[in-house]
């Protein structure tokens, strides 16, 4: 091969490629994703889907065994479908789950990022005050404000929002200490960008992976806890269905209807689980680090 020929090899143009993003989709990614994506559409599809009404019950149908014909999981203590009473109770489970999930999110990275861009003194006076929610076991500190608060969903929802704004704050803050030596960073300040204007362009993009993944863990510890409030008598008022105040009817014919109980207590582990598969496809799609579980 002459020289002029290796010249014009050399400089002529590549063909360039675009890069295309990486899915991961394991079978955790998957299993969450049907799990999840399942139980928002039986929330949403929930009055055309039910057999019966969730609140109407016939003595003459009380504690049938499941597989009975017109209710395939069974009727409760008062002849209510149980079929029906938990389709429409995967409504207060997504409302529990998510909502004071969203709203620590936002409070707790909030929080978490001027504790993390503020001088040491800040810090320590907003992360000090936030730890002294971990005196306290989560579910005793929710228990305890929604006592004080009252029974309802509101009041149950506002409980666990409580509860979880300090471990998101955590994380949060956790995340731009890790950010916040970075050169971007320097460069932001050296340009003359205030700190406010940093944190939303630059550190924010950058911790939202990490606060994304983690609160969609916290999703599914949020069903539990709000089934667990609901079971004590603090969230769903009765009739109305809720998976945890289920539990606390059927759990008085545990000995003669055990398989009845375990069908509100399945669906409860089921939603956890989904959304913690869920989490942990997105942390393996997003990148992110693993963390410790602060909660």
């Amino acid at each position: 091969m002459s020289a002029d020929t290796i010249t014009r090899v050399v400089a002529s143009p590549l063909p360039v490629r675009r890069a295309r993003p990486r899915v991961r989709w394991g079978a955790e990614t998957v299993a969450g994703v049907v799990i999840v994506g399942g139980l928002l559409l039986v929330a949403l599809l929930a009055p055309l889907i039910a057999p019966s009404s969730p609140t109407s019950g016939d003595v003459s149908r009380r504690l049938f065994d499941l597989g009975t014909a017109g209710s395939p999981l069974g009727t409760d203590g008062q002849g209510r479908d149980i079929l029906s009473r938990l389709i429409w109770g995967a409504r207060p489970a997504l409302i529990g789950g998510v909502t004071p999930v969203l709203i620590a999110g936002v409070i707790g990275a909030t929080l978490g990022m001027v504790a993390g861009l503020a001088p040491r003194f800040g810090r320590s006076a907003i992360m000090r005050t936030l730890d002294v929610l971990y005196a306290f076991p989560a579910i005793l500190l929710a228990v305890a404000i929604g006592a004080a608060l009252g029974p309802g969903v509101t009041n149950s929802v506002v409980s666990l929002a409580v509860v979880l704004i300090a471990p998101v704050a955590r994380v949060a803050e956790a995340e731009v200490l890790r950010v916040r030596s970075a050169d971007f960073i320097d460069v932001a300040r050296a340009s003359g960008a205030t700190r406010a204007i940093i944190a939303v362009r630059q550190v924010l993009p950058n911790i939202a992976p990490a606060l994304i993944v983690y609160c969609t863990s916290l999703i599914g510890l949020a069903i539990v806890y709000s089934a667990g409030m609901s079971f004590l008598g603090l969230g769903v008022a009765p009739p109305n269905p809720d998976w945890g105040q289920m539990l606390n009817d059927l759990r008085q014919f545990i000995y003669d209807r055990p398989l009845l109980a375990l069908v509100p207590a399945a669906a409860i582990l089921l939603a956890s689980v989904g959304f913690n598969l869920l989490g942990d496809g997105l942390k393996r799609q997003l990148d992110v680090r693993d963390g410790e579980v602060l909660l």
